[in-house]
């Protein structure tokens, strides 16, 4: 069943003629895991925020669960996770996961029941009282993944949320991002520039050209899930790296 359907997608930033995307058409099934991945500047961010409805394309439609995206965002369906967590400084784990049910007003006692299957979730139970300034980049990140789904979106869109990690850290959440995606079914449309993340992570990949952004090409990874961090080290994940990579060649 396709529940994004991005249909000869084009914008054009008028502050300067920037064409960002040009004829962009893509289908994500539900609960399907795909990567748009590509160098910087090549509209891959462009996409999502307008999946997201936080811009308007200047050609071309985006239907979400049969409805437009604004539909979509008003009905809650979205969990949206940043480069980076901004979480607020003086609220603690806890009040930073359950900001957004604040906000739609949900009553204490189901917001408490929210955050702590978060918390178990990401593994930050023993941290449930701690401000972001106590924490790791990567503890940070679980907790901003935590308050996207905490909403219970139907799907989750992610920007390079790992972009600011280091390796070890990196590869430590692709795996917790991978046993929420398995525990949750969410469909999740996951920015990045990182090759083997993208592999590593994803049913597709959606390679993008510099700009103006293109769907160059879709690899299908038909790795076997779940998928362990030693998959990383097997011949076949390195053949995928390897056509992925060679989808890039003549671009």
């Amino acid at each position: 069943m396709v529940e994004i359907s991005v249909n000869d997608v084009g914008m054009v930033y008028s502050r300067n003629e920037t064409v960002a995307l040009e004829g962009v058409t893509l289908d994500v099934e539900k609960g399907e895991f795909i990567s748009l991945l590509g160098p910087s500047g090549c509209g891959k961010t462009t996409l999502l925020r307008i999946i997201a409805n936080l811009l308007e394309p200047t050609s071309g439609t985006v239907t979400v669960a049969g409805g437009t995206p604004e539909q979509a965002r008003k009905n809650r369906k979205y969990g949206i996770v940043f480069q980076r967590p901004v979480l607020q400084s003086w609220r603690t784990v806890r009040k930073n996961i359950e900001l957004p049910l604040e906000i739609m007003h949900v009553p204490p006692e189901e917001r408490r029941a929210r955050s702590d299957a978060m918390l178990k979730m990401i593994r930050l139970r023993n941290f449930v009282d701690a401000y972001p300034d106590e924490l790791s980049g990567g503890m940070q990140q679980r907790v901003g993944i935590a308050r996207a789904l905490v909403i219970e979106p139907e799907i989750l869109l992610m920007d390079e949320p790992f972009s600011a990690l280091d390796e070890f850290t990196r590869e430590r959440l692709q795996g917790d991002l991978l046993s929420i995606w398995q525990e949750s079914k969410k469909t999740i449309v996951f920015v990045t520039h990182n090759i083997a993340e993208a592999v590593y992570l994803s049913d597709r990949v959606c390679v993008f050209s510099p700009r103006p952004g293109r769907l160059s090409a879709v690899v299908d990874v038909k790795l076997p899930r779940p998928r362990p961090p030693e998959i990383r080290d097997t011949a076949e994940f390195v053949e995928y790296v390897a056509r992925v990579r060679g989808s890039f060649e003549g671009i």
